[in-house]
């Protein structure tokens, strides 16, 4: 009893701790769901026999796993084929360390260097030599993920991994309710011995089965047993009978909601915004029971984070005719016009419209996936000018960056530059600006960090592109020898793509803090 009041006392923090979003990011594990109890290690059948060796004592700190047993450390969605990254990506490096600078925050990460992230987390590869088949190095990598919203990822790697650590449920029970797949996970709980859920879960998944009664009898005996608050037992009962919310005041808006919280309160008639929630619960306004305006700025805060397709967000954007205007309406009617004007082959129009939708794109930051949509598009078209010149920038932002400017003729220093990005070499080009610099000499002379020297050694490929990955960061924010170091060490382990769109955005996004 003393576990499950332990876990019940951690669900309240989610209703009594401060709200810390406005200064960072809330961590995956700061607002998962209490969804399953802690397992309890089963008492031994019998006293255990005094441990006896006839030699030397193996000292705790000696890695000990099973040869050829498969681990969830090492479980993926990409091969080394597609990403590119070896198969023995973390080397030499220990697993609880791989572990925290894996879940280290990284808001405002570059698209491409999201996409690398992203690639990173979800690459196959051997398992670190002392992980034991713990699985702590698959946890990290789907907190990873959940912290930037890759929702879709995360269902995925839990599926292959095929685990049935609670710890793990805990993550798909929470991906399900954000995407509305929750009666199956509910069924998985219901079906698994493993998986022990605490009461608010039994409460709601009893319900959403349709066993009305059993979900009430289970609430009645929580509170009984004391496993259940004040605040917890009326958001439950609420729940259970919407009825009860009839003329009584709104239940007190909870500052940490957990995903089960979170569609409890929709539930029961109070709806919460997810605009100032982690990047994840904006899934839920993905749903077709969300508004559209809703479903717009839901899919603009995921697809600038890389967590969604663009494709997704222009089928939102031209869902209907927008009613109202400014902000995210005056995008729609953009995209919309833009569209329409390239499909009728009228270069007139587009070069006069491009511009504006444009600075509309800058000011939202959704230029890369803006670029992955109209980049083809528009390098069809003989635009003349200023168009021209905008739509090749915007097509150095478009995974096709090196096709779709081919055979562009550079009008000035600045654009002769960006083209030597494209292509991957500099040679007869000049850096339009201090950036520029910075950029310049990893495609010409590479230097790498101390840091990354240290790591390569070791065979420690994935640790080293997570630190080239904060040394860009690192180096718009404040010295910009970081951008160069970590470009050149994109290129020096094969990541010349990588290295070149990061280089690109780098010139054209203004993302320097």
């Amino acid at each position: 009893m003393s576990t499950e009041t332990g876990r019940v006392a951690l669900l309240m923090l989610a209703f009594l701790a401060p709200p810390a979003w406005a200064e960072a990011p809330l961590s995956a594990i700061d607002w998962l769901s209490n969804s399953i109890n802690e397992p309890v290690a089963p008492l031994p059948a019998k006293p255990e026999e005094p441990a006896v060796t006839s030699g030397a004592a193996i000292g705790a700190d000696i890695a000990v796993s099973v040869i050829g047993a498969p681990s969830p450390d090492a479980v993926g969605l990409l091969p080394p084929a597609v990403t590119g990254l070896p198969s023995s990506l973390w080397g030499l490096g220990r697993t609880e360390e791989i572990a925290a600078l894996i879940r280290q925050p990284r808001p405002g990460t570059l698209p491409a260097l999201q996409s690398l992230l992203t690639a990173v987390l979800l690459a196959e590869s051997e398992p670190p030599a002392d992980s034991g088949g713990s699985g702590t190095l698959l946890l990290a990598r789907i907190d990873a993920l959940l912290d930037m919203g890759a929702l879709d990822q995360v269902a995925a790697l839990i599926d292959v991994a095929e685990s049935n650590d609670p710890e793990v449920f805990r993550r798909e029970f929470d991906v399900a309710l954000l995407t509305g797949d929750e009666d199956a996970a509910c069924k998985k709980m219901q079906e698994s011995p493993t998986l022990a859920p605490t009461f608010p879960a039994r409460v709601f998944c009893l319900a959403r089965s349709g066993d009305w009664n059993a979900a009430a009898l289970t609430l009645r005996t929580a509170e009984a047993l004391g496993y259940v608050s004040a605040d917890e037992e009326e958001l439950l009962a609420r729940f259970l009978d919407p009825e009860l919310s009839d003329g009584a005041p709104d239940l007190p808006i909870p500052d940490r909601p957990s995903p089960l919280v979170w569609r409890m309160y929709e539930a029961v008639g109070q709806p919460l915004p997810t605009t100032q929630l982690p990047l994840a619960f904006a899934h839920a306004e993905l749903r077709e029971t969300a508004g559209w305006k809703a479903q717009l700025d839901a899919a603009e805060r995921l697809a600038r984070a890389g967590a969604v397709p663009p494709n997704q967000l222009l089928g939102l954007y031209t869902l209907r005719k927008p009613a109202a205007s400014g902000g995210v309406w005056d995008r729609a009617a953009g995209i919309q016009k833009l569209e329409a004007a390239i499909a009728a082959q009228n270069t007139t129009d587009v070069a006069e419209m491009l511009p504006g939708v444009w600075d509309l794109m800058v000011t939202s930051e959704l230029e890369v996936p803006f670029a992955t949509i109209f980049a083809a598009p528009l390098a069809a078209l003989p635009l003349k000018g200023y168009a021209a010149s905008l739509a090749f920038r915007i097509e150095l932002l478009s995974p096709d960056y090196r096709k779709l400017t081919t055979g562009y003729k550079p009008v000035d220093i600045a654009e002769g530059f960006l083209l030597g990005l494209a292509r991957g070499s500099l040679v007869g080009t000049t850096a339009p600006d201090s950036l520029g610099r910075a950029i310049a000499p990893a495609f010409t002379r590479p230097e790498l960090s101390a840091q990354s020297k240290l790591l390569l050694a070791d065979n420690r490929v994935g640790e080293a592109i997570l630190n080239a990955i904060d040394e860009i960061a690192k180096g718009l924010s404040s010295d910009l020898k970081g951008v160069t170091t970590g470009l050149s060490l994109l290129r020096k382990v094969g990541l010349e793509d990588a290295a070149r769109q990061t280089a690109l955005e780098l010139m054209l996004l203004e993302r320097r803090g």
